[in-house]
């Protein structure tokens, strides 16, 4: 297994914790970062463009994702050009379609043209990165991003979807694809063994990388030492 520091993958921190965002933004082997409406919403976030430009007084050299949040296409577009203004390292979030399953296609086809990064997201279907391979100027930097881990939740192998991924997107020279929603460290392995460029993993999982390389009859004990000092501390008896 590669070290952390040998994996050709880039990693991006997933969040909206203001001080995580920083700290990451500190570490080298973190490449980018992300966030959308949900995580902001979970960290008590109020004022969203208030809380942009203060992300972007600190980061502003790694590549960063802020997502519209208008199910109208001309005012996701509006805000789309607005994100935009807010840094040279930002990529706007442009949902694979509306809540009412009207496709963004057209929208990402107008941005896209006018040399506005987009990273379209919540894809989880072949045909979804087929029909925004075709739209994306292939000049301008974008990112396709695939929910592999929602795909895996269903009981789906997400590996084949990914794989097709990536050869759809051989030519659209400036896209990269990202595996998105992990579950597991695993999932940072298995993105990499299959040649993706970009991963998004959260501060859950970050924490997990001292494991990698981890003795695997030294964790086994871990366990048995942790099982047994709870049930000591517990005062559990039979």
């Amino acid at each position: 297994m590669k070290s952390i520091n040998n994996l050709k993958i880039k990693i991006f921190a997933d969040g909206a914790d203001k001080e995580n965002m920083f700290a990451m933004n500190d570490k080298s082997f973190i490449k980018g970062l992300t966030t959308n409406p949900t995580l902001m919403r979970q960290s008590g976030i109020k004022n969203y463009k208030a809380f942009c430009k203060d992300i972007l007084s600190v980061i502003k050299e790694k590549p960063i994702s802020f997502e519209v949040f208008s199910d109208d296409f001309t005012e996701m577009e509006r805000q789309a050009y607005e994100i935009a203004s807010w840094g040279s390292n930002v990529y706007v979030k442009i949902p694979i379609t509306n809540t009412k399953r009207e496709p963004c296609y057209s929208t990402v086809n107008n941005l896209s043209n006018n040399k506005v990064k987009v990273n379209v997201t919540a894809i989880m279907t072949i045909q979804q990165v087929n029909e925004i391979a075709k739209v994306l100027n292939p000049q301008v930097l974008s990112y396709v991003s695939i929910f592999a881990g929602r795909i895996a939740d269903t009981g789906v192998d997400p590996l084949p979807i990914m794989s097709k991924a990536l050869s759809i997107l051989k030519n659209t020279s400036n896209s990269e694809l990202i595996w998105a929603s992990p579950r597991e460290l695993l999932n940072l392995f298995q993105a990499e063994s299959i040649g993706c460029h970009i991963i998004t993993v959260t501060n859950e999982i970050l924490k997990k990388l001292s494991l990698v390389g981890y003795s695997l009859d030294e964790y086994s004990l871990d366990t048995v030492k942790m099982f047994y000092n709870d049930a000591v501390v517990a005062g559990y008896k039979l």
